[in-house]
């Protein structure tokens, strides 16, 4: 369960304040909004790349907002994915383990089921950069998996790709919800991912948080 309770963020002459929201324990919340209402920066105040000016961040009743990126167990794609171009995918997911002392025999372990789950056990040898842009989305989703994380957070991940492969990804993280239960927060301003995919939807409108049954109008903002 990840819960915000009037948080407020500060970021020049951008603010967002006293946003309040909380996602239940294995549910998949989607997050919509327009381009610049703040989506990104609450991602990135969950996970600890940016820090809160007032509020609290709970993650199972436990407070985080004090606690480093590091030690949160939340794990995070952003849009552009941060991969290590130098490392292959297989380097690549078994990273977070690596930062956390695991053997490199769990290590690899780890990988390949993973890697069985998103179907990209032909990629593990290959370089990031040599990656089309679905399979460095799945790339970036078993990196963040890897440490079973208490919650998974994702911004934009259809965005970039294409409509075969936006619909082709949109059935994995279907898959992945139901396989690993992972609390999910996902950010799009897409009303077809949220259709397909969440069993909550929030709406950011003016610095605010709608829960979707408030919400005037599904449509893509």
């Amino acid at each position: 369960m990840i819960e915000l309770r009037n948080v407020s963020i500060s970021a020049g002459e951008f603010c967002l304040s006293k946003v309040s929201f909380k996602v239940p324990q294995g549910s998949y919340a989607i997050l919509m909004g327009r381009s610049g209402t703040g989506k990104t920066t609450i991602l990135e105040s969950i996970c600890g790349l940016r820090q809160i000016s007032g509020g609290q961040i709970l993650l199972d009743d436990l407070e985080i907002q004090d606690l480093t990126p590091g030690e949160r167990n939340v794990g995070y794609v952003p849009q552009d994915l941060g991969l290590f171009p130098t490392m292959t995918v297989q380097e690549n997911m078994e990273f977070p383990l690596f930062l956390r002392s695991v053997s490199k025999t769990q290590r690899q372990e780890r990988v390949n089921e993973l890697a069985g789950l998103l179907e990209i056990e032909h990629l593990l040898g290959r370089g990031v950069k040599h990656l089309s842009g679905g399979e460095a989305q799945r790339v970036a989703l078993g990196r963040a998996l890897s440490f079973r994380p208490q919650v998974l957070l994702l911004d934009e991940p259809l965005s970039a790709l294409d409509e075969s492969t936006r619909t082709a990804m949109q059935e994995l993280l279907s898959t992945l919800k139901e396989a690993t239960g992972t609390t999910t927060l996902h950010v799009t301003h897409s009303s077809d991912e949220a259709r397909a995919l969440a069993d909550v939807t929030f709406h950011l409108r003016d610095g605010k948080i709608v829960r979707d049954a408030e919400a005037t109008s599904t449509e893509e903002v």
